[in-house]
């Protein structure tokens, strides 16, 4: 634990590291084995077997290309792992702060609404569980929204979160119309002075323009009810598909004026790099990474605490 960190901190900063440790070890810790040891790289060849690596770790050619350019200007001749690995901080952590193109709105009055948006099969309903008991714990009164009336069991999944999260629910019978969910739930949470609604919608994927029109429509109908709303839509994706979450933040974005990412399961893959490239590409900001299944291991980005997880040191 660093000195002056609290015990709280050095948790979640471990429980970030372990789960970085897959995209570390693995994409990573070949740019490391490049410029470290027996087989580093002649002079000849760095360029070309950095750059590989860079987007062989998901990080996408521009970020790749500034990297390189930032390690170019170090000096001449093939540098050493720590000048790369110094360069690459600085490059993806500019990134990774910069001001943002999409702002998150500022809710004027109780509730502020947050849209959980995504794929199937992305983490959605386990990220507005968990974000629900974040809110709770710090003494907010949450409504929890079941508008993926879809999904067989997923009402009754996102009750049970509320119940652990001692938040409030409201939900439709299986195979109601979502919008009508969402407008209930955003009356419900009005009428009892709520500080947030979380509204889980159905997943959905990002080719399918009927659903992508519903969700349109349900963020037309948050707004009617609630000024501003919806306050946050947090895209949620899953980090092992790698660069398939390009497409997927483009349409959504798009559709529900993303202005937020939940990187999910990024203990599961060596693809978490891709974050770096979204971020890049549609200035969407990366609020929080799922690293775990258990209720704490949804982990509110901080980039440093990111950096320090993913970027290897020379062995």
């Amino acid at each position: 634990m660093s000195r002056g960190a609290t015990p709280q901190a050095a948790g979640r900063l471990e429980r970030l590291r372990q789960g970085l440790r897959r995209t570390r070890d693995g994409l990573f810790g070949r740019v490391t084995g490049r410029f470290t040891g027996v087989g580093a790289s002649p002079e000849r060849d760095w360029e070309n077997d950095l750059e590989s690596a860079l987007i062989e770790a998901d990080l996408g050619p521009r970020a790749a290309a500034r990297i390189l350019d930032a390690v170019r200007a170090g000096g001449e001749g093939a540098p050493s792992w720590e000048a790369v690995r110094g360069s690459a901080r600085r490059v993806l952590k500019e990134i990774l702060t910069a001001e943002k193109a999409i702002p998150t709105t500022a809710a004027p009055a109780r509730p502020r609404v947050i849209l959980v948006v995504g794929v199937n099969g992305g983490g959605k309903t386990t990220t507005a569980g968990k974000l629900s008991r974040r809110l709770t714990a710090q003494g907010q009164r949450v409504v929890l929204c079941a508008a993926d009336t879809f999904r067989a069991g997923a009402g009754e999944q996102l009750r049970l979160w509320a119940e652990r999260a001692g938040a409030e629910f409201v939900g439709h019978r299986h195979g109601a119309d979502p919008s009508a969910v969402v407008f209930d739930a955003a009356a419900a949470a009005v009428t009892r002075g709520s500080d947030a609604l979380i509204v889980d919608t159905a997943g959905r994927l990002h080719t399918q323009d009927p659903l992508m029109r519903e969700l349109e429509k349900i963020v037309r109908i948050a707004g009617r009810r609630v000024a501003g709303a919806p306050h946050e839509v947090l895209l949620v994706l899953d980090a092992t598909t790698g660069q398939n979450g390009v497409a997927q933040a483009r349409e959504f974005l798009s559709a529900a004026r993303v202005n937020g990412l939940v990187l999910t399961k990024l203990d599961g893959t060596a693809k978490g790099g891709v974050a770096v490239r979204i971020v890049d590409e549609f200035g969407i900001p990366l609020r929080y990474v799922g690293v775990g299944e258990g209720p704490e291991d949804l982990v509110e980005f901080d980039a440093d605490e990111f950096l320090d997880g993913l970027l290897p040191t020379a062995a």
